[in-house]
């Protein structure tokens, strides 16, 4: 067995603080570990130093210092394997729950939007900040630790702007627009001119930057800067119906027409705040850019939703006006089938002008129909 001298430990303790290891118990430790090895497997005509530094590159892969940097983060961030855990866990669950909420909603199946929800919510607000926290150790220099924070900003804004946008929330706009802008003017020039300095990195660097703007430009391509004129169209002749509902319709109906319109008033007050936040057309829509669009229906139109509740009382309200009706004057079979004869399946028919348009047209039949009931009666 060998004995080492005093000059020969502090020689090895001098080497180890050269190193960069600061924490005196770190330095004890190491020290105390190397005169172990040294002593039990350094034979008597062998070179102490050559065989220390053989035996010091068995604590390290690139310094010394990594000891030190390795014992801070056990020390400061105790739950760091938990964690990693929980990365895990939480995007395995948010991807299995995304895609069997698209699944479900493909096929129309009740629990889609729940499904969607929860896998959107934890993807960005559990999955993608877990992901920061532990990134962001593993990068030394800022400028790293910015690009991954700015990354991770963009992916949650983006990841909350579809599900407000899904969801017909409001905002959803502002949370796309936010999270493209901060792609194209934030993320792609500091990711570009913080990789592109470093040779092992710059080709990498430089197809993940176009890649980067290819992504940025096809969300600019479905992104509306602007209402299409077909929307405009749309929004002129919506109010145009409205004013003739109110000449229409009679200053006392029947009881089985004021039903009907009472109902149909509360889907398109459904569909009106889903298309433009408000429950009803203001007069200075044109001046405001105000207008309509033709978006899928929301949420309330799913799952037996009050939409497709709204629907089903429809249905039944307008065969109940059809049993009072004189003259043979019909709602259902004068055009109208569609919208109140299978409520479960009108989405996929329909998206948010076209129902409107439907729902309009039928107030209009039961206004006309219902003055014709009340004359022939009189």
């Amino acid at each position: 067995m060998y004995c080492l001298s005093d000059e020969q430990i502090d020689y090895i303790l001098n080497d180890i603080r050269r190193n960069g290891v600061e924490m005196e118990d770190l330095q004890l430790n190491l020290l105390d570990h190397i005169c172990c090895i040294i002593e039990q497997e350094l034979k008597e005509d062998d070179d102490f130093e050559h065989f220390y530094q053989q035996t010091v590159r068995r604590f390290y892969r690139s310094n010394l210092r990594e000891i030190e940097e390795e014992t801070i983060d056990l020390l400061t961030f105790k739950n760091y394997y938990a964690m990693k855990k929980a990365l895990i866990v939480s995007g395995a669950s948010s991807v299995t729950a995304f895609i069997a909420g698209s699944f479900f909603k493909f096929m129309y199946w009740p629990g889609a939007s729940i499904l969607l929800t929860l896998g959107i919510v934890s993807f960005s607000l559990l999955f993608l900040p877990l992901l920061f926290i532990l990134k962001s150790r593993e990068v030394k220099t800022v400028s790293d630790k910015f690009v991954i924070a700015i990354g991770i900003l963009v992916g949650i804004m983006f990841s909350l702007a579809i599900l407000f946008i899904m969801m017909h929330w409001p905002g959803a706009n502002i949370l796309l627009f936010s999270a493209i802008g901060g792609a194209a003017f934030v993320l792609l020039p500091a990711y570009f001119f913080t990789g592109i300095r470093r040779p092992e990195t710059k080709l990498n660097t430089i197809l993940m930057s176009i890649i980067l703007v290819g992504i940025i430009g096809l969300q600019f391509t479905i992104a509306r800067l602007r209402p299409s004129p077909f929307d405009k169209v749309a929004t002129a002749n919506f109010v145009q119906n409205e004013a003739l509902l109110k000449v229409l319709v009679q200053a006392q109906p029947s009881a089985a027409a004021a039903n009907i319109f009472k109902t149909c008033n509360e889907l398109k007050e459904l569909l009106l705040q889903q298309s433009i936040g408000a429950a009803a057309i203001p007069a200075d829509y044109d001046e405001r850019k105000l207008y309509l669009h033709d978006s899928k229906l929301g949420n309330a139109f799913f799952d037996n939703g009050p939409g497709v509740q709204l629907l089903t009382s429809l249905k039944e309200q307008a065969k109940l006006f059809n049993s009072g009706a004189h003259d043979g004057v019909m709602v259902i079979g004068a055009g109208m089938p569609a919208l109140v004869a299978d409520p479960q399946r009108v989405v996929h028919n329909y998206g948010c002008i076209s129902l409107l348009n439907s729902i309009e047209q039928l107030q209009i039949y039961v206004a006309v129909a219902d003055a014709k009931n009340t004359t022939a009666a009189k």
